[in-house]
């Protein structure tokens, strides 16, 4: 089954590594054209000399759609695409919207704006019609670093559901809540993996599980 406990299970594709361990930023991805999914955000905080960092996804004009276990960051850094962007930062001061069934909090997010967001176009939800199936190419959008240079470019990195192999590309800390999309929508939120690209698939909630709730929220 695709979906576990509101979750999808993806893989990478790519060359062969066994080495290669697996966490959350987008490693090997390639640069975005700068017109191209606008809507990430960037999360970020400080716990003492900590700094911490998330990906987010502007889902409605006033709306963002992040991992629950990203809340102990409540700045949201807009317009962090492209560089020459003008970065706009907000702090989130309305308490989070976490999604929980049978007292079990699942790990998806939805943080509340102060103000619209009036020159984004935020990213369209998925058409649940259409779920996502077995070896159908996902895209991984977030700020992954690569081994030649800084991460200060947003990148992007096709996956494929379920495909069970060792790959050489992966999602490392900071890209945790960036969005999986399908057919330019928004299908899952990067939740965790494992940490092995051999032992366990990246772990994506599925947003099609959850419509309901965002719709009552975001409404």
């Amino acid at each position: 089954s695709l979906l576990v406990g509101g979750q999808l299970l993806l893989q990478w594709r790519g060359s062969v590594n066994s080495d290669v361990s697996l966490q959350k930023r987008i490693i090997g991805g390639h640069d975005c054209d700068d017109k191209e999914h606008l809507y990430h955000v960037r999360l970020v905080g400080s716990m003492g000399k900590a700094k911490t960092r998330c990906g987010g996804t502007l889902i409605h004009p006033q709306w963002i759609l992040t991992a629950a276990h990203c809340w102990k960051i409540n700045v949201v850094m807009l317009k962090v695409h492209p560089q020459t962007a003008i970065h706009q930062n907000t702090v989130i001061r309305e308490d989070p919207v976490s999604y929980v069934a049978h007292d079990e909090k699942h790990d998806i997010m939805l943080l509340k704006l102060r103000r619209p967001v009036t020159d984004v176009q935020p990213a369209q939800l998925p058409d649940c019609s259409h779920r996502l199936k077995v070896d159908d190419d996902v895209q991984l959008v977030g700020e992954g670093i690569t081994t030649a240079g800084p991460n200060n470019e947003r990148r992007e990195r096709n996956i494929e559901v379920m495909r069970i192999k060792c790959f050489s590309a992966s999602p490392e800390k900071g890209d945790s809540g960036s969005a999986a999309m399908f057919n330019n929508m928004i299908y899952g939120v990067l939740s965790e993996s494992g940490q092995n690209a051999c032992d366990e698939p990246v772990r994506v909630m599925d947003v099609c599980e959850y419509m309901g709730w965002i719709s009552r929220t975001t409404a």
